[in-house]
């Protein structure tokens, strides 16, 4: 017995997805929502005084801007040290390169608190200086380290030479990344050393320079948390934890207000250092932007017409 009818085709079933990719979305989400309730319910974190304080003028006039003003005076110290670190550990000369590796080896082998404790107690060190002819010569100015009210510098230079040495690196590794062969060939198209370095050398060396240094700026912002060593008590975390909450006898919610403006300034400069280092990576990727596919277009165009 024949029949003219068909068997049925087989239904071509979809797997879903990566299934496990949203159960875990789903969990993490439901975590979150419970810690933010939690928090927002919990009254030992005292939102109410947060408020009070977030906007505080003792918060931004004084202790954000004191922030901001460590981090960039120690920033832009650190670098112009740095830079000369690396030519000094790049330079052939021994007694250079030995300075300079001692130098590295002592501020990068103990931790940034201590050195800061020991810059703080400069004046118990050094009760007072003078300047004139070294032993026997007779003294030009005389002055007693302990009548000067110098924190702020004291904490400058500690987190400045603390950072030179990292940043000495930094720089050292994106000069040597690279190649000879580059500055070679400026040289013999009759550029001097120094231009060289400034037009070949150094716009090549910024993509290997950048992405670390952003990050030494903002881990520079956050270590200005520890000038209370020097004791430098007028930055964003001595304000809050040293000068109003043991005022108040609140440290929770006065820690809060000042890791708000952590991550403020924090996420600014993120995105400072994403338009930076795609600025400087240009050029690096084989991919086409729009304007070179454009201008790529209009060639193909012009020649076809030709």
């Amino acid at each position: 017995m024949t029949t003219d009818e068909s068997p049925p085709s087989a239904i071509d079933a979809v797997p879903l997805r990566h299934p496990w990719r949203w159960v875990a979305a789903v969990v993490i989400l439901v975590l979150l929502f419970l810690f933010l309730y939690g928090a927002a319910t919990n009254e030992a974190f005292k939102w109410s005084i947060y408020r009070q304080y977030l906007f505080d003028p003792r918060v931004l006039s004084v202790g954000l801007v004191n922030t901001l003003q460590l981090t960039v005076y120690s920033m832009v110290i650190a670098i112009a040290l740095g830079i000369v670190l690396a030519v000094m550990r790049l330079s052939p000369n021994p007694v250079f390169n030995s300075v300079a590796w001692v130098f590295l080896w002592i501020f990068r082998g103990t931790p940034v608190y201590v050195q800061l404790v020991f810059w703080g107690l400069i004046p118990v060190i050094y009760q007072s200086m003078q300047i004139g002819v070294p032993f026997t010569g007779p003294t030009f100015v005389q002055f007693s380290v302990q009548t000067l009210s110098i924190p702020f510098l004291l904490a400058t230079i500690g987190l400045a030479l603390n950072e030179s040495a990292y940043m000495a690196e930094i720089i050292r590794a994106g000069i040597s990344s690279v190649s000879e062969g580059q500055l070679e060939a400026s040289t013999a198209l009759g550029m001097s050393w120094g231009l060289a370095m400034r037009r070949t050398v150094l716009p090549q060396a910024m993509r290997v320079i950048i992405p670390p240094t952003g990050n030494e700026v903002i881990s520079m912002l956050k270590t200005t948390s520890l000038v209370t060593g020097v004791p430098f008590t007028l930055d964003l975390y001595g304000i809050t934890s040293r000068e109003i909450a043991a005022r108040i006898y609140e440290p929770v919610p006065l820690l809060l207000v000042a890791a708000t403006w952590y991550l403020v300034v924090t996420s600014i400069l993120m995105v400072g250092q994403y338009y930076l280092e795609r600025y400087f990576a240009r050029g690096a990727s084989r991919k086409l932007t729009g304007k070179q596919l454009e201008a790529l277009a209009k060639a193909q165009l012009g020649t076809g017409a030709a």
